[in-house]
């Protein structure tokens, strides 16, 4: 069971963005020290924060505390009635002023896909905010082939007739992906992808405006801006890459790409998974938990 609470700030542009706040657990036998670093997850395009509720009450257990947001569009956030806000800048201004509100001067990073390029883009511009990152299955380069998949779905108006209805079409989406998956576990990532609304008939838990930029091409394989970023992280921070042995969205190349312009970066590979990894896998909680063990 997932215990936290709702914590909710205002962005620049008046949207209520909205975040699980996962309270840091007293840890047995650890000496009262100084407060550690919260950890802040950041989810993928058309996911939400429940994605990290398995996740997540593993981490405020080793006594973080953790806040899984809903990035603007989705979740229990606002949505935004100008669907060109939808881009990396405006979600990582998002966050800083999220951090800002809550009073909070640095954090680890945990973002997956999306996640992590909001992640990469807040780092180029605000490293300060950033003590450490973990980035899931992306990186600065993106393949084609993983963006093309994502586009054919992204944004497109899904109305499942029942909650079998809707695992079946989230298993479509993620079974080559996710190929030990049993029925249950579709049936809860449906049940988080998906809603009643306001008719009480279930609908993607997002604003399908979020993929617009995705449909017309504007989302590029790389950037100057994301490359900056990911440089930063590398060179300034403690980093590290996990990445599923199935990915297509961060293949191959890209990874070997990522570890020779970071040598130092930490990297873990999850068998038998792609894109992306729940970070519950042992390969993927194993390596994030002698990360964390090493930061303040």
């Amino acid at each position: 069971m997932s215990h936290y609470s709702l914590t909710s700030t205002t962005s620049s542009d008046g949207l209520t963005l909205v975040a699980r706040d996962y309270p840091a657990a007293a840890v047995p036998g650890m000496a009262a020290s100084p407060v550690r670093l919260p950890v802040i997850c950041i989810h993928g395009l058309t996911r939400n924060a429940s994605d990290f509720d398995d996740f997540a009450p593993i981490v405020a257990g080793l006594g973080r505390r953790v806040l899984a947001l809903d990035v603007r569009g989705r979740g229990e956030s606002d949505r935004d009635p100008d669907p060109d806000h939808y881009n990396a800048q405006v979600y990582a201004d998002d966050v800083a002023r999220f951090m800002d509100a809550l009073g909070l001067p640095q954090a680890i990073f945990v973002g997956t896909s999306m996640g992590g390029l909001i992640t990469m883009t807040l780092a180029g511009e605000r490293i300060d905010l950033v003590a450490a990152a973990v980035l899931n299955d992306i990186g600065p380069w993106i393949s084609h082939k993983g963006l093309a998949r994502i586009a054919g779905y992204a944004g497109k108006r899904v109305q499942p007739a029942s909650w079998t209805e809707a695992a079946s079409y989230i298993k479509s989406l993620n079974a080559g992906a996710f190929p030990g998956n049993t029925d249950a576990e579709w049936d809860k990532w449906a049940r988080r992808a998906f809603a009643p609304d306001d008719g009480g008939m279930l609908a993607p838990r997002y604003d399908p405006g979020i993929a617009k930029g995705l449909q017309e091409g504007r989302l590029k394989g790389t950037s100057p801006g994301l490359r900056k970023g990911f440089r930063r992280l590398a060179g300034a921070r403690p980093l590290l890459l996990v990445r599923g042995a199935l990915s297509d969205l961060l293949e191959d190349r890209q990874c070997a790409w990522m570890r020779r312009q970071a040598p130092a970066m930490r990297y873990a590979e999850v068998p038998g998974v792609g894109h992306a990894p729940m970070l519950t896998e042992p390969a993927a909680l194993d390596a994030i938990t002698r990360f964390l063990a090493e930061l303040p």
